[in-house]
């Protein structure tokens, strides 16, 4: 193929459009050097990010040839050089230590950030992570764009950008780790493609064709997922709250069969882990969907940081300590007075009171001439006690909540309204005796709790 082809071929792709900035990802190899080029020819703005690691006796050379590059199309170059030593993984390190630096300088800029991944490297990733992680996941590789990180070079192999560079004459660096066995991705590249040509000359092809085949058929399987997560949203008690993450009935999910189960628990990881890819949990269907079922409140380490926390029947995904125990009680919120009528702002929601002499009977109608305005909003504490309506006699606040099914970590963020001292109302939870609404009633209030809105109402 030659280089205008090359061109016309991304460009038809749209991630490279002359009204976008873009920050180029640019480690002096081919692909990059090549990216860097097309985005002078088809975007604009164009800066570029070199990464020099350290870590080879090369690397001086590499960067110097970035910025000779950079200079010759009229590109400002950054170079990073990340301070501190390495840890962990290597090529798992420099891949955040880049992308961390690119966000930074493209959130100052707006810019998208652009990286040289081609054809050739989307086979030996779907490859790997087929080997290495099981799930629908592994076969869907890498995605054209995610977020501001765009992909233009992904209908374009490897070969095809030597072959650009060549014509071009655009010289680059080779990265001499690139041939070594140690890193699982070499030994894709040099060891697997090989026998997988030597089995059908278009291996790669083939897995690419098959690639865009389930890209297609995941927006099928995307649409039967939100619609099966709305359902057991709703079946949570938290109609109008956010399903990601949760909460959503974990019997419903139960009922969908293992498959769509499965996808909808892995929707929840990646939408808890920030929209990302959260930790494969397709292997622990079975465990998650079996949380909490002897009632109460239980949790299930993922992984990375990651919980599945089940409570009555409710399921979410939760960032935070790892470990297996329950989940962790939100901090109590500050307190609040509430005029009648009335409103005020407590834990991210809204308490009103409204009066009336007609105001229908219900939860949060209370006998106002048994009140003394202004009301006080607190969170409960523990040893909290009052006298609930109809129950008779006096039960702990942490007994009622235990019998209304109110989440461990959520009882600090629900709003205990009193009276002078006693406990008058907590919304959803119990109305206090001696405020009841009787026939002698005058007149009346009527309290209503907005909850934020989100998974934690």
């Amino acid at each position: 193929m030659s280089a205008a082809a090359v061109e016309v071929r991304v460009g038809a792709g749209g991630l490279l459009r002359p009204d976008a900035a873009v920050l180029v990802l640019l480690s002096g190899g081919r692909d990059s050097v090549c990216l860097l080029d097309l985005a002078v020819r088809l975007a604009g703005p164009v800066s570029a990010l070199h990464v020099d690691y350290g870590l080879r006796g090369s690397a001086a050379a590499d960067a110097e040839h970035c910025a000779a590059l950079c200079e010759r199309l009229d590109v400002p170059l950054t170079v990073h050089r990340p301070p501190g030593a390495r840890h962990g993984n290597l090529q798992a390190w420099a891949r955040d230590v880049r992308y961390a630096e690119a966000a930074r300088l493209a959130g100052a800029g707006g810019s998208l950030v652009a990286a040289g991944h081609t054809a050739s490297d989307q086979v030996e990733t779907v490859l790997y992570r087929l080997a290495a992680a099981p799930g629908r996941r592994a076969l869907l590789g890498m995605a054209a764009r995610e977020g501001r990180l765009v992909r233009p070079l992904l209908d374009v192999t490897r070969e095809e950008t030597a072959a650009y560079c060549a014509e071009r004459g655009l010289p680059w660096r080779d990265d001499p780790t690139n041939a070594s066995p140690a890193f699982a991705r070499n030994r894709t590249r040099h060891e697997l493609l090989p026998a997988l040509r030597g089995l059908h000359p278009a291996a790669e092809a083939n897995v690419l064709r098959t690639l865009a085949i389930l890209r297609d058929e995941a927006a099928v399987l995307d649409a039967a997922v939100d619609a099966a997560l709305a359902a057991a949203a709703a079946g949570s008690g938290c109609e109008g709250a956010s399903p990601e993450g949760g909460p959503v009935a974990l019997a419903r999910l139960a009922a969908l069969g293992p498959a769509l189960a499965r996808l909808c628990l892995q929707r929840l990881a990646d939408e808890a882990d920030g929209g990302g890819r959260g930790p494969a949990v397709g292997p622990r269907a079975a465990e998650i969907l079996a949380l909490g079922s002897a009632g109460g409140s239980a949790s299930l380490d993922l992984g990375g940081g990651l919980r599945a926390v089940a409570e009555y029947g409710r399921l979410r995904f939760a960032r935070g300590a790892t470990g297996v125990g329950t989940a962790p009680p939100a901090p109590p919120a500050p307190p609040a007075r509430l005029e009648l009528p009335g409103r005020a702002a407590f834990a991210g929601g809204e308490l009103t009171g409204e009066i009336g002499a007609n105001l229908p009977v219900g939860d949060g109608t209370l006998d106002l001439d048994a009140l003394a305005p202004p009301l006080q909003v607190r969170p409960w504490r523990a040893g909290d006690r009052m006298r609930p309506l109809g129950l008779g006699g006096s039960r702990t606040l942490q007994d009622l909540f235990t019998d209304r099914r109110v989440p461990r970590a959520r009882r600090a963020r629900v709003p205990v309204v009193l009276s002078g001292d006693e406990i008058a109302w907590v919304p959803g939870v119990a109305t206090g005796e001696g405020f009841r609404v009787t026939d002698g009633t005058r007149r009346r209030v009527r309290l209503a709790w907005n909850p934020p809105p989100g998974p934690s109402t």
